[in-house]
This record gives C-alpha cells, sequence and structure tokens, in this order.
C-alpha cells in the first residue's frame, strides 16, 4: 500500500487527471453495458418465490413453520428478472386450501396455471419445487383434567397431604390444533409454587402451560383454586411387653432382650396411641427350624403407624 501510495505521488497532476477520465470511461461503459443488458428479453434464471397458504384461521392452525417460497424457473426481461431475484416489490401467490388438517401437502403441478398468470410478464419455464409440505391442524376445544405436581419437595419433611386436593375448576376448556392437545394427554400438571410446605394450603393459581404447547393453546379459564390440608407424621418409639405362644417347656430363649418399636405415627392419632398396648409375638410354631431363631411380631399393627422397626428383629431359641 506504501508502495503504491509512493507512485502515485510521483505522477504529474496531468497524468492523474487522465486516469480518472479513463476510469470515469471504463464506468460508463460498464453501466452502459449493463443497462443494455437488462433491457434483453430471453433470459432464464431460477428464483424463489414467495408463496402464502390461505385457510380459515378460525377453524385451522399451523403447527409448524408454514413455507414462503418456492423454487421456480423463469424466463423474462433481465430488468424483471432482476427485481424478482432480489424480491423487490413482490406480492405473495396466494394458495387457498379449504380443508389443510386432512391432507399436508399440496403439488406444485396443482398451482402452476394460477402461478404463470400471477408473474407475468415472466414466463414460467418450469418448478423445481414439486411438493409444498406443511402441518395445519383442526382447531378444536377440549376438557383437560388439572392435576397437582406433588413431588417429594412440594411438602415438607415427614408432612402428608390430609384427603384429597380439592380444585376449581378441576377441569378446563382449552382450545387448540389437534396434534398439540393431544400431547398433554388429557392432564394439565401444575406446580403449587412453594417447596417444603408444611401448613393447610388454600391459593388461587395460575394455570401455565408448558412452552412447548402454550404458543398454540387458549384456556378459558386462567387459574384455579387449590385448597388441601396436611398434617405431620411425627417418630416415635415404644418398649414392648414378650408375649410367648405355643413354647414348650424344654424351649426358652438364649437372652431376655430389651425390644423396642420404632414407628412413624400421624399427629392426629397421638391420643389414640396413648391408650393402646403393644406386644412383641413370639409364636414357636412360626420359628426357623435351620438356624432356631424366631422372628418378633407387633400386635396389634394399626394403620396410622409407619415405617414400623424392631430392635431386635430376630430372637435365638434355647433348647434344653
Amino acid at each position: 500500500m506504501a508502495t503504491l501510495k509512493k507512485r502515485f505521488s510521483n505522477l504529474s497532476p496531468q497524468k492523474i487527471a487522465n486516469l480518472k477520465v479513463a476510469a470515469l470511461c471504463f464506468f460508463a461503459a460498464a453501466t452502459f453495458w449493463v443497462l443494455n443488458a437488462l433491457n434483453k428479453d430471453n433470459y432464464t434464471t431460477v428464483i424463489d418465490y414467495p408463496i402464502q397458504i390461505v385457510f380459515d384461521p378460525e377453524e385451522f392452525m399451523p403447527v409448524e413453520k408454514l413455507p414462503s417460497r418456492i423454487k421456480v424457473e423463469v424466463n423474462g426481461n433481465g430488468w424483471d428478472l432482476l427485481r424478482k431475484y432480489f424480491k423487490v416489490n413482490e406480492n405473495p401467490f396466494l394458495i387457498e386450501i379449504n380443508n389443510p388438517s386432512t391432507k399436508n401437502y399440496i403439488l406444485t403441478s396443482e398451482i402452476r396455471r394460477g402461478l404463470a398468470e400471477s408473474i407475468n410478464p415472466t414466463n414460467l419455464v418450469s418448478m423445481v419445487t414439486d411438493t409444498i409440505t406443511f402441518n395445519i391442524d383442526k382447531v378444536v376445544t377440549r376438557k383437560i383434567k388439572i392435576e397437582i405436581d406433588t413431588t417429594s419437595s412440594t411438602l415438607a419433611r415427614n408432612y402428608r397431604i390430609a384427603g384429597d386436593i380439592e380444585l376449581d375448576p378441576a377441569l378446563v376448556n382449552v382450545k387448540g390444533p389437534t396434534s398439540i392437545l393431544q400431547k398433554l394427554d388429557g392432564v394439565i400438571l401444575m406446580k403449587l409454587g412453594e417447596e417444603k410446605i408444611n401448613k393447610n394450603f388454600n391459593k388461587i393459581l395460575p394455570i401455565d402451560l408448558e412452552e412447548e404447547t402454550a404458543e398454540f393453546l387458549t384456556l378459558e379459564e386462567e387459574s384455579v383454586h387449590v385448597k388441601f390440608d396436611v398434617y405431620q407424621m411425627l417418630e416415635g418409639n415404644k418398649r414392648l411387653r414378650i408375649n410367648k405362644q405355643n413354647f414348650p417347656n424344654s424351649v426358652t430363649l438364649a437372652e431376655e432382650p430389651s425390644i423396642v418399636m420404632r414407628y412413624m405415627i400421624d399427629e392426629r392419632k397421638v391420643e389414640e396411641l396413648k391408650s393402646m398396648e403393644f406386644e412383641a409375638v413370639l409364636n414357636y410354631y412360626n420359628r426357623n427350624r435351620d438356624d432356631s431363631t424366631i422372628l418378633i411380631q407387633v400386635s396389634p399393627r394399626p394403620n396410622f403407624l409407619e415405617n414400623i422397626q424392631i430392635e431386635p428383629s430376630v430372637l435365638r431359641l434355647k433348647y434344653e
């Protein structure tokens, strides 16, 4: 670059003026040649021509991006082809489809005549794109069930939901294309927006759809009243009295252990538990003959106790 500047700096003003004239002449000649060429006819090229698929938007909805152009081979005046190539002042060719949900394609041979008239005075030589595909579904309204997502982190440790979760409404009307509604599988799963809940819940929550379906679906109801009560499971333990059954006089326990029952109890049942007597039942008929052990069974076993563990759970027998 420095060498080029040095050479130009050595030129006389007259030579520089001559070079400018030569450059202008070359530019003018090139422009004249281009303009003259564009005025000629009988040029052939392939262009992307704009199209627009037309349907009843109240009855149908596209679930994928619709094609907006097709490739066609055209012949005509240079100026006209230049405008079409660079997409200047183009009006899309309208393709009207009465029931697009029953057929997801159209052959370009079906629209050739209409397209040829639309691009006049340019001549349509051939259809490079042979098929136009689309994915348009019928729009319907369905009643969808609302369910609450109660994962392990929703409730605080050792808390449970008492009874059923009350939802108002329990069913919502959802409008949208059939294939998107099918993805819901009849259920909208809602999150409570809270974690480690340890008190009764009573809130109105917005219905949030998954991102992949939200843009296609319309909800007639935008919120749901969610209500439920919770209770806590408490940890507890009791020392058990041993109750031997069907033991012969010649059989005893190898040692007299202290048997403890550990459990989880519904906090609402604590008073009921206080009035109950528990036993560690040892039934000789249920012994393990191979290793001379006997399994401890708890009696009674009320359904409000969970995670019952006995320590020790097995005792060894001694034969005299």
